[in-house]
């Protein structure tokens, strides 16, 4: 099976890449990315097991030519590139529509003309907007943020890949855990790093504001499981937990007993998502995690330098 990897050099994309190569039926992994993020971890540091299989392309999703010539001979894709930028996914929509939008439009295009049989796309909860009841897989999207309504765009393209091929949508929630190259602008992450370095974390609002959560390890599996096995295509949300941030940091308090938290516009009530984890791609996955929060957070800490 040769797989090819967009934005391959990211968060989520260096886990995958790693799980991938391990797996004796893999021929061949291909990693498709503009190095925009400046992922340079991926290629420092550490050795992948089975590095003859690794391929790199500094490509560009908007540059359909040479899109088109790294899909030949590929029978997977992970469509993972997206633009995300935490917690400002309001601030500029061109920054957005350019790749989540029109980046997945032209992945489509190429991909209506290849002979690829599946196609895994990293979407997001955050297409639901906001809401005060728990949301479902059944719920209408309602996208609150530019960032939520690029992703939303992305989705339409990739359905109509549906009659082709193997099509997953998978609804992500907030990832966090430790990985080589690492993302620090979401929320767990960020709030870990502030905690081992600083001591102190700034919570904006008043904390009572909920998200869904997976940790990296557990997307991971999720994805390498749908491109293995016989999974009904359609769209899944896939979250672990739904957390507020005052949950969090009474977690956070039992694994650094000293931690300040300091709150920013604490009258503020921010926006609330928490997504349903009765998923009907669980009937199809077993991907139960077996960890509590702390011991993932611990694990966490035990990855700093100091």
């Amino acid at each position: 099976m040769r797989i090819l990897i967009t934005g391959g050099t990211g968060y989520i994309g260096t886990a995958l890449t790693s799980t991938l190569l391990e797996r004796n039926d893999v021929e061949e992994v291909i990693v498709f990315d503009n190095l925009s993020k400046q992922n340079y971890n991926f290629f420092l540091g550490h050795t992948y097991s089975n590095k003859e299989k690794l391929t790199f392309i500094e490509g560009d999703l908007l540059d359909s030519r040479s899109l088109k010539q790294a899909l030949d001979g590929v029978d997977v894709v992970y469509h993972l590139a997206a633009k995300v930028t935490t917690p400002f996914a309001n601030s500029d929509p061109h920054f957005f529509e350019q790749v989540n939008h029109w980046g997945t439009a032209e992945l489509v295009y190429a991909l209506e003309e290849s002979k690829v049989k599946k196609l895994i796309y990293a979407g997001s909860t955050s297409v639901y907007g906001s809401s005060k009841e728990e949301v479902t897989e059944g719920t209408e999207p309602n996208p609150r943020t530019f960032y939520g309504i690029s992703k939303m765009r992305g989705e339409e393209h990739v359905q109509r890949l549906v009659d082709k091929m193997d099509t997953y949508i998978l609804r992500c929630g907030n990832v966090y855990g430790y990985n080589k190259s690492m993302r620090f602008d979401a929320v767990i992450n960020r709030f870990m790093f502030e905690a081992n370095c600083n001591g102190r974390i700034t919570i904006h609002g008043n904390g009572k504001q909920g998200r869904a959560f997976i940790h990296i390890d557990l997307l991971t599996k999720v994805l390498k499981e749908i491109a293995f096995n016989e999974v009904e295509k359609g769209t899944y949300n896939v979250v672990d937990r739904n957390l507020s941030v005052l949950d969090l940091v009474d977690v956070m308090k039992e694994i650094y007993p000293e931690l300040e938290y300091l709150f920013i516009n604490q009258h503020l009530k921010l926006r609330e998502l928490r997504v349903s984890q009765d998923s009907a791609l669980r009937s199809q996955i077993d991907y139960t995690n077996e960890r509590s929060l702390k011991d993932e957070l611990l694990d966490f800490k035990e990855r700093f330098s100091f």
